[in-house]
């Protein structure tokens, strides 16, 4: 296991009465950060993505010894990150179309193999990340996303999942959760928000490639998310990094609760956290304080009409059979919670 604080985070550098030891403490100022996002991007307050991104990229620069070359979809992250003729990007960086982050992240390893064996070496000391988020990812970039993990091309991917099209006005994609609302599942109707039985589960799909490690985090845990992304480094092949980072714009919350939320996801049984190596699961974040899902989806206006007037217990209840569904499926309960 990763996680050796037992306790609830409270804000300050104290869990459960005790004073965390310096290198339990998940601080943003450091000057041992790499920094590779840096101050003065344009991200909305409480914005999950901009610390997902930050840690995620920065474990990724430690691991490579800073030798890191990365491609970014369009979308929320590219956009306020990249204002023309601004960054705050601290690596080589480079911009894809929306939906082809995967293959652009594949044409820059192909050329730096080509370049190793020129040099007479092995491989490249260099290597490449890919990101975007889920529009670009489930959506967009799926085929060339599929494309990658069937070659096996070393690439580590990350989606940062906010679960809609958060940028161009929060359309639903096919991340979105059911019963969301968003401009294009109004919350209205018999059947209010988002449909069940549709959208992708790219964790699992990445896996039923048996690419070598597929893996999923929060930015509730970020200790969690930079071993992962550290593992994933130290892997050649097709990776795989799904990573939940709440939208306080997008979710209709609070900026505040975006660790909150990031947290009730997994604690539901909303969003397993897991890690897979060729298809097989290896490691589960088990739930710890099993919780309703009433209790995450209460703090979201996005599920407000699930809650106004005599509300939508059936919707409620359907949500919740999936939260279950996913327990079960990933045993995300250890034998003695779950009896």
């Amino acid at each position: 296991m990763t996680q050796a604080i037992k306790f609830y985070q409270t804000g300050t550098f104290t869990v459960g009465n005790r004073l965390l030891q310096p290198e339990q403490r998940s601080v943003q100022s450091s000057i041992e950060r790499n920094n590779s996002l840096n101050s003065g991007h344009r991200a909305c307050q409480g914005c999950g993505e901009a610390l997902g991104a930050r840690y995620a990229v920065d474990a990724a620069m430690r691991a490579t010894q800073g030798q890191l070359i990365a491609a970014n979809a369009t979308g929320c992250l590219e956009v306020f990150s990249t204002p023309y003729p601004e960054t705050s990007w601290q690596l080589p960086w480079i911009h894809s179309l929306f939906g082809n982050a995967a293959a652009v992240g594949t044409g820059i390893a192909a050329a730096l193999k080509v370049k190793a064996r020129k040099a007479g070496l092995a491989e490249s000391a260099v290597r490449v990340i890919a990101q975007g988020g889920d529009g670009g990812t489930t959506d967009i970039g799926f085929g060339c996303l599929s494309g990658m993990f069937e070659r096996n091309d070393d690439v580590l991917y990350i989606c940062y999942d906010n679960e809609a099209y958060m940028n161009t006005g929060v359309q639903r994609s096919s991340a979105t959760p059911p019963a969301a609302r968003t401009a294009t599942t109004m919350a209205v109707g018999p059947n209010p928000g988002a449909e069940f039985g549709q959208g992708k589960n790219l964790p699992r799909i990445a896996m039923a490639h048996e690419i070598p490690y597929v893996a999923t985090a929060t930015v509730a845990d970020l200790h969690d998310l930079e071993a992962k992304v550290e593992k994933a480094m130290s892997v050649h092949g097709a990776r795989y990094l799904h990573i939940l980072v709440p939208c306080p714009l997008g979710w209709g919350a609070a900026s505040s609760d975006t660790i909150k939320l990031a947290r009730l996801a997994r604690e539901t049984g909303i969003f397993p956290v897991f890690e897979a190596e060729h298809g097989e699961v290896t490691r589960v974040t088990e739930i710890r304080h099993r919780v309703a899902v009433e209790e995450y989806l209460k703090p979201q206006k996005r599920f407000a009409h699930l809650f106004a007037g005599p509300g939508r217990p059936d919707l409620i209840a359907q949500i919740q059979a999936d939260a279950d569904r996913n327990i079960r499926r990933f045993h995300l309960l250890a034998p003695e919670r779950s009896q």
